[in-house]
């Protein structure tokens, strides 16, 4: 069996994670009733969280560390539902955002506020690609665009499994059908979260098919340091390991160029506020409405580095993002519209939270001068994100 390997990893304190895409030949009140499943240090306790208007019951898991820090994920898309980290005085606070009311979850989560993205994250031009000389159309959903695989892993019901070892671990598994959103092959994929005691959350994805298809999974956690979702994430200070970026057209998807960020409001080599230039005089950023674009990183190898650093300076916290992934999509939360209900009261405003969604490059099915998606019979792909949140 071959493997491909195309990696994310998520870090929080002190240790750095390794993942990537390798080649191997060969809203509703809910019941509280909880279960304490083993774990060598935390543990993950888990409840029922709801159930879908289709009947299907969800489950949440609760993955806690030794030094109390919390990871909530449901098994519906996989969801990261809360995430809490400490700030500099050691107040642990939730730096995610999600929904006040659960039933906004089971509605669609149009936001894809903390979801695995799949088949294909981000977009495919037209919803179409030819593979092998057969071509394939794919739902549309955004604009004439597909966007995560339509109906995609984050709107399924995965199954959960807890996994004995040295970190709180949860193991989810979904098999995706031939056909499925219009995309070939019986798809098999594993999420794997482990919630460490330096602080980390790792993100390992793992995926075999039976017949050849295209590939790009990620995740779509919105970020807030401050841990107040009232306030902006435009005081926080990006770094960005990426000397280019892949401009898009109105649509939004790429034009086939990369571009250099030197002399660009694309320039996140030195960090800098993220409100800096987002308002600045440019046809890019007037395209996406602020940032939503995808940074090609400087170092192209596929082994796990730190690819960028989000730096929240009144509450001192500092997440480092590690992949071994290609490029990563920077979403500036430009659509947020302020119709849904914030964790902490109110509703949740343009940029009111960040993604930096580690992946392959966006519509690579139709761009053959893009490193290739392509998953074939008898390879396996993998690859591991890890976020690590400090205070300095």
């Amino acid at each position: 069996m071959n493997t491909v390997k195309m990696g994310v990893c998520l870090l929080l304190t002190g240790s750095m994670l390794v993942g990537c895409k390798e080649e191997k030949k060969e809203e509703t009140t809910m019941p509280e009733q909880t279960e304490q499943v083993a774990a060598a240090k935390g543990g993950i306790t888990k409840a029922d969280y709801g159930t879908t208007p289709e009947g299907v019951k969800i489950g949440e898991y609760t993955l806690t560390n030794a030094k109390g820090m919390k990871v909530n994920v449901i098994t519906l898309g996989g969801i990261i539902t809360s995430l809490t980290a400490p700030n500099k005085d050691g107040k642990y606070e939730d730096v995610v955002l999600g929904y006040k009311n659960k039933d906004e979850y089971f509605k669609g989560n149009p936001y894809f506020f903390g979801a695995v993205i799949g088949r294909y994250g981000n977009r495919i031009a037209k919803g179409k690609f030819t593979l092998d000389g057969k071509a394939y159309q794919l739902p549309v959903n955004d604009g004439p665009n597909s966007l995560h695989g339509g109906k995609g892993f984050d709107k399924r019901v995965w199954t959960a499994e807890e996994v004995a070892g040295a970190n709180p671990t949860l193991k989810l598994s979904y098999t995706a059908k031939d056909g499925e959103e219009g995309y070939p092959g019986n798809l098999k994929t594993v999420v794997t979260y482990v919630l460490t005691d330096d602080n980390a959350l790792e993100i390992s994805y793992e995926a075999e098919t039976d017949k050849k298809t295209v590939i790009n999974l990620t995740q779509h956690s919105y970020f807030n340091l401050s841990g107040d979702f009232s306030k902006l994430i435009t005081d926080h200070v990006l770094e960005i390991k990426a000397d280019k970026f892949l401009p898009v057209d109105a649509t939004l998807i790429p034009t086939g160029e990369l571009k250099a960020v030197a002399g660009t409001p694309f320039d996140f080599t030195t960090a800098k506020e993220i409100g800096k230039d987002i308002n600045a005089t440019d046809d890019q950023l007037k395209k996406g409405g602020g940032y939503d674009h995808c940074w090609v990183f400087t170092d192209s190898s596929n082994k796990l580095k730190e690819v960028a650093s989000v730096y929240h300076k009144a509450s001192g916290r500092y997440m480092q993002v590690y992949t071994d992934q290609p490029a990563v999509q920077f979403y500036s939360g430009n659509f947020i519209d302020g119709t849904k209900a914030s964790k902490t009261g109110g509703n949740y405003e343009k940029r009111s939270g960040l993604c930096l969604e580690t992946q392959h490059y966006p519509d690579a099915p139709n761009q053959p001068k893009f490193p290739s998606t392509v998953l074939s019979p008898g390879e396996k792909y993998t690859t591991k994100t890890t976020y690590k949140f400090s205070v300095k």
